[in-house]
């Protein structure tokens, strides 16, 4: 098992410096962002920014196991924690590197606005002065849009993908509501949010359970700053015109009674994606690979393990 603390940043030539601290977990990276040209307009798929390109922001992150990596991103208000009952699954066969998205967990919150782009960014900079790059990538709820973003924007870090309960894109009315969740946590503080977020994500017989009540303790405990820019990043998200430059083995993983995030949400990205393959759980909500682990995992780790090895 490695975990550490890597500090390094990347310099103009792309070389890394870094230096190993033991026993903490931290990244700080200063990634060179990409010009855009002057009057270039923004990209199909993503909203426009204010910024020409993303920046990057230092990631706390865990590594454990070895072999080809596999790159676990998280769901918006939760961490890197959340991923480690998965993580335990996969380390006999895989490297797993977890890492808390900006404005989540241990990592910065840097002023915002951000777009999914941002968060993705971060991610590839990360693979990059870790040399982790590439890995398969498993990304769960928001983590899915950032893995989206990470497979069209930075091709060379990915091997795979394993997206659940995630979308691609939202109708205008739904774009109102996501944002409106960011607005809620400001006006009234993450109380006003929590029930709403849990009974969203969870089946009414499950948010009795103790890994309710401490989902609920971490959304409690989030930074209201971070929680609404990730959800005006979301609110703006739009991947849906460029999924078919994807071209790596693609999972796309639903839950058969997630309201947030229907089998029709994910049968659009998996039709959308060249390849790809689209598998339903019976009973399970969009935080499946939560309430129904047993259902989630062995699906990922019987998809990952049929592509170790498999030439780039």
């Amino acid at each position: 098992m490695l975990r550490g603390k890597l500090r390094g940043r990347v310099s103009k030539s792309g070389n890394v410096s870094t230096g190993l601290d033991e026993g903490v977990e931290e990244l700080v990276v200063a990634a060179e962002p990409q010009a855009t040209a002057p009057g270039a307009k923004p990209r199909d798929g993503f909203a426009p920014s204010a910024r020409d390109a993303p920046k990057s922001v230092s990631l706390r992150h865990e590594v454990e196991g070895e072999g080809e990596t596999v790159l676990l991103l998280h769901p918006v208000g939760l961490d890197l924690t959340w991923c480690g009952p998965l993580a335990e699954r996969l380390r006999p066969h895989f490297r797993v590197l977890r890492v808390d998205l900006r404005g989540h967990g241990g990592s910065p919150v840097p002023p915002g606005p951000w777009r999914i782009e941002d968060l993705a960014a971060d991610v590839h900079a990360l693979l990059g002065a870790t040399r982790l790059g590439p890995a398969h990538v498993v990304g769960l709820l928001l983590g899915g849009m950032v893995a989206q973003v990470l497979a069209i924007d930075h091709p060379d870090d990915v091997r795979s993908l394993v997206l659940s309960g995630t979308a691609c894109t939202f109708a205008p009315s739904v774009r109102e509501a996501l944002a409106a969740r960011g607005a809620a946590a400001e006006d009234c503080g993450m109380q006003a949010v929590v029930r709403p977020t849990l009974e969203r994500w969870f089946t009414p017989g499950f948010l009795g359970s103790e890994l309710v009540e401490r989902c609920r303790q971490r959304l409690l405990s989030d930074n209201v700053a971070g929680w609404a820019a990730t959800w005006r990043a979301i609110s703006v998200f739009d991947a849906l015109p460029r999924l078919r430059e994807i071209s790596v083995p693609s999972l796309v993983a639903a839950g058969s009674v997630d309201t947030s995030t229907p089998p029709e949400v994910a049968r659009t990205i998996a039709e959308a994606i060249p390849g790809a393959t689209l598998h339903t759980m019976p009973g399970a909500p969009h935080m499946a690979p939560f309430e129904r682990p047993d259902l989630f995992d062995p699906l990922v780790l019987t998809f990952l393990r049929g592509l170790k090895t498999r030439p780039l």
